[in-house]
């Protein structure tokens, strides 16, 4: 299976994390779990190649996401002063949570899309290139998935800033 489809994984995976070794090991991931799961293909749903691109194309984006994570909180730990307040940092944690909570209720498409874009600090001319769709696609989905987290959260969230009590 990797001689046949190693190759095309390792292009799609390069393609959307444009780093040689994270696509190695995305490439890797994937097939251990095409491995792991072999016998729950079913050939009446799709080509195997589809299958195998797919996995690939997941393992890439969770490598994009765990590396923006894992980029964010260090930034974060380096440059953000501990000034606040139990109660604004406990207010900026639930703002958070409610957040997280509402992009997981979107679609994949879209919520990849606002991830990757809000997250990752990729444009959306970035995205389409990362993701091969066309720039419109990325534009829809992300403008959709916008407005449902707005009906998701309301609007406070959305315009509400920090008001610390004194």
């Amino acid at each position: 299976m990797y001689d046949r489809y190693g190759r095309p994984a390792y292009g799609l995976a390069l393609r959307i994390l444009r780093d040689e070794s994270l696509a190695e090991d995305a490439v890797q991931d994937a097939f251990i779990a095409i491995w792991r799961t072999a016998p729950r293909f079913v050939p009446e749903k799709g080509k195997a190649s589809t299958w195998i691109l797919t996995l690939v194309h997941r393992r890439s984006v969770d490598v994009v996401r765990r590396e923006q994570r894992r980029r964010t909180e260090l930034l974060e730990a380096a440059h953000e002063p501990r000034t606040h307040g139990a109660d604004e940092e406990a207010w900026l944690r639930l703002q958070r949570e409610r957040v997280q909570h509402a992009l997981r209720q979107l679609p994949d498409q879209q919520r990849e899309a606002l991830e990757l874009a809000y997250y990752g600090g990729f444009t959306q001319t970035e995205l389409a290139e990362r993701l091969g769709q066309p720039l419109g696609t990325i534009k829809s989905r992300m403008f959709m998935g916008l407005a449902r987290l707005r009906e998701l959260l309301g609007d406070t969230v959305m315009e509400t800033a920090w008001t610390p009590t004194t």
